[in-house]
């Protein structure tokens, strides 16, 4: 009897320490999970100089595209202009919007105002009207257009934010068709295009 009294007791002794160090481990454990989950978290949330610039420039553009375009609309002595200034206040209004909403979810704060390159330009185009206008503001779009379509396939290449680098890709077709709305247009009004060159549709 007193050989199994003994027995229980060396087994209870035993069994303490296994189950001190099964909690201790148990109630440790999750502390690494949280932390590691807690930089994955923020990691994800950090943008990329470079992504940041496109961004911002990306950004400005836009609010130009719309505000030249509300001018075109209005001042424009050419249907044609006056329908390519329409087309850009839509296509990039909605672009825009994609942008901010890209921005919001990333931490990224984009500009609300053009920058003094784009303002003038608008103060410019404000003070002409008809035809004057309409060779100056689709002058303006050629140039725009062809650098947007350039910078818009690189960045749908090489960001490294995988949304903003959708978004450039998904985008690029529409400023493909811009480009080419432009050239035409252009040419209505009596300004000779390029048909190839830096910044064109590659197909």
């Amino acid at each position: 009897m007193k050989n199994m009294l003994m027995t229980v007791a060396l087994a209870g002794a035993f069994a303490l320490p296994a189950a001190a160090q099964t909690g201790t481990g148990s109630s440790t454990a999750p502390k690494p999970a949280t932390h590691a989950t807690m930089h994955s978290e923020q990691s994800a949330k950090t943008v990329a100089p470079a992504d940041k610039a496109f961004a911002h420039e990306a950004a400005i553009g836009g609010m130009a595209e719309v505000a030249l375009g509300n001018l075109a609309k209005e001042k424009a002595s050419s249907p044609d202009v006056k329908a390519f200034g329409d087309r850009m206040v839509n296509d990039h209004g909605k672009a825009n919007d994609q942008l901010k909403d890209w921005a919001q979810k990333n931490d990224v704060t984009l500009p609300t105002q053009l920058d003094a390159k784009h303002k003038a330009l608008q103060d410019r185009l404000s003070k002409l009207s008809g035809d004057a206008f309409d060779k100056a503001y689709m002058r303006a779009m050629l140039t725009d257009h062809k650098e947007d379509v350039a910078k818009f396939r690189t960045e749908s290449k090489s960001a490294r934010n995988s949304d903003l680098k959708e978004w450039a890709g998904d985008t690029l077709p529409t400023l493909q068709d811009h480009l080419k709305m432009a050239q035409d247009t252009a040419s209505k009004v009596g300004i000779p295009t390029a048909t190839s060159g830096k910044g064109h549709p590659k197909k």
